[in-house]
This record gives structure tokens, sequence and C-alpha cells, in this order.
């Protein structure tokens, strides 16, 4: 086995924007398994330094340290070992952890003519997944036009990125009201933008919405400013920066019902990281987002249908699958991207071998 590693940069469409960040392009990295057998396993992972603290330098130097090791891996039973004695390691490397494990797995699928699903012993893909359109913090203009394509699409399920300009936020939220949506669900996206629960509180009063969920209002790891948030509206918290790893379930002690934990695959480290995280919460009872890092390609996107596949009886919503809607180009022959209803189909999935994508 060959490991290769590349960074990818992929022009957007239009500049996404939130209040950490704004993106022009895709700035991710793709790792390369090249079998013996002239098999290409791909895996992909998004180092984001504002989430999980990982660069694109990080993420090389990491992979340069141990590639060798990685190389000599020959099953799944192999790689399960090595995270086992890594475990720490991988918690500072997720994102690019992933993408190796990604790859990997492709490239062991392929070579044995088994799916991922096959491949780690799952159920099969079956079904529908449906996904939650996402709108970010551009100009009012921008949002209206990008609103008005989700809803031609019947879209229900809406993330709205927050810019903590009160009037903005509000003639959003107005305009997506006055959309001919049935069944309208609404949750924003704060990007710990506000410092203290009282600000936030202030500021979600003031929008005079019923809104399903709130992600990350505060600063990271702010677990009691965010029950106060939760206590004081009776709003449910999304967990995205302030939950990274397994061991961050200590800090939601037992009230399952006032936290929503985002799993996204990059960001967890993984499949078998997140299908712990996934399994673990469902146990516990926290209802679960399947999240996505913006820009990322069809491998990501096909990467999450194996935990939402597993992760059915407490997944809430599920986003990415955005492709060349957002993307210039994908790197896949035929890109997994959402259709009508934000649904996007498995059946064609099911029988290809690894990730399924060429």
């Amino acid at each position: 086995m060959k490991l290769t590693i590349q960074n990818l940069e992929i022009p957007f469409k239009q500049v996404f924007a939130h209040a950490t960040a704004t993106r022009a392009c895709s700035d991710t990295i793709l790792v390369k398994a090249d079998s013996e057998n002239g098999i290409v396993g791909v895996g992909e992972g998004c180092p984001r330094k504002y989430v999980t603290g990982e660069t694109i330098h990080t993420a090389i130097h990491f992979f340069t340290k141990h590639r060798e090791a990685w190389e000599e891996l020959k099953n799944v039973g192999d790689l399960e070992a090595w995270m086992a004695e890594n475990s720490q390691t991988i918690n500072e490397n997720p994102a690019s952890w992933c993408a190796v494990e990604l790859a990997l797995f492709d490239c062991w699928g392929q070579e044995n003519r088994q799916s991922i699903e096959s491949l780690l012993n799952f159920q099969e893909l079956t079904g529908q997944f449906q996904y939650s359109a996402v709108l970010g913090t551009e100009s009012l203009a921008s949002f209206e036009k990008q609103a008005k394509k989700f809803c031609a699409l019947d879209f229900y399920d809406f993330k709205v990125k927050v810019t903590g300009h009160l009037e903005k936020d509000r003639s959003k939220i107005d305009f997506l009201k006055d959309l001919p949506i049935k069944n309208l669900r609404i949750r924003l996206d704060a990007n710990n933008l506000w410092k203290t629960a009282n600000e936030a509180i202030t500021y979600l009063k003031d929008l005079n919405y019923s809104l399903f969920a709130i992600e990350e209002p505060l600063q990271v790891g702010d677990y009691e400013g965010c029950r106060q948030i939760n206590q004081e509206l009776g709003l449910p918290i999304i967990l995205d920066e302030s939950f990274l790893r397994f061991e961050q379930f200590k800090d939601l002690a037992t009230d399952s019902q006032d936290w929503i934990i985002n799993v996204r695959i990059s960001k967890m480290g993984g499949i078998l990281r997140s299908l712990k995280i996934a399994e673990h919460a469902k146990t516990k009872g926290f209802p679960i987002i399947l999240g996505a890092q913006v820009g990322e390609t069809s491998i990501l996107t096909r990467a999450a249908l194996t935990v939402a596949n597993q992760s059915r009886k407490n997944l809430l919503a599920q986003e990415g699958a955005f492709g060349t809607y957002l993307l210039e180009h994908d790197i896949t022959d035929t890109p997994l991207m959402f259709g009508k209803g934000g649904m996007i189909d498995t059946q064609h999935l099911s029988s290809e071998s690894g990730l399924g994508l060429r």
C-alpha cells in the first residue's frame, strides 16, 4: 500500500460566509491509497483552525509522521488497533485522520468487492436521505436568491447563519416565513457569536420567532451559559465546535433533551469515531444532526451516509450534499447531490464497492 496526500482547492460558485470565516473555495486534504493490485482508494478531510485546531500544514505533518505505519495496515482490524493505541494523537488531528481512514476503507472495499457498509459489517445503505437547506451570512439579496432556489426544490428545513445584526437577521427570517413553504422549520447557527448568555437571550427574544434550535450561540465549551439559554428560552442547543470527541459526553450530564450533537465526519475523525458518538448519543437519548464542512466533495457526503444509515432513530437533520450547487466542479464522475425535497436516493450506491465513487 502506498499513501499520498495533497491539498484540494476547488472554487465556489459563490462566496459562503458565517460569523467565523468567509470562504471562496474549498480547503481540504485528499489522501490516496494505492494498493499493489492497482486499486486506488480516496479519502477527504477538512482541517479547520477554528474547529479542531488543524491546518493544511499540520495535516501534512501528521500524515508524513505516520504514513509508513499506515502503509503496513492490512485490514479494518489493524486500523482499529492503531486507532486504539493512538487515540490522543487522533484527537489532535481528527480531520487529517478522517482522510486516511476513508482512503483505506475505500481501497479495501474495492479490493474485496464490498461496499463500505459490508466491509465494516454494517447494514447496507437503503432508502432516501433528506438534507437541510443551509444559508450563510451573505447580503440580503444573495440570501433571498438562495432561499428562493431552496423553496423551488421544496425544502422545508432551514439552517440560517446569524450575522449579529438584528434587523438583518430578522429580515431574513421574515423572508423565509413569507415564502410558500409548508411546515417551515428554522434553526440558527451563531458560530460562537455571543460572549454571554444574557446577550444571546436578549437577541433571540428580539428575533421573535419560534426556532427549532440554536447552534453554538456562545464561546466554545460554555456549557453552563448554553444551559442558561435553554432554561430561559426552552430552546435546544446544538453543539458543534463544543463537541469534538467522545469524552465530552461527560460535560453534558443527563439533560439529554437540552442538547443536540452535530456529528461532522471530518470533525469527529472519520466513520468509526463518528459512529461511536452517534451510537452512544442514541443510548443516552441525545438527538444528533449529521453536519458537513462547507466545501466538502462527494467523498465526505458518501462517508456521512454510512453514519446516517446507522443512526436514523435519533437523526434530526442532515447537512451537506451540495456538490456542484456550490463547487465549480466535484472530483467524482457523478457528484452526490440532493434533489427535489432535499432528497438523495442511495439505491445506486448499495451495489458499488468501496465508497462507490469514481
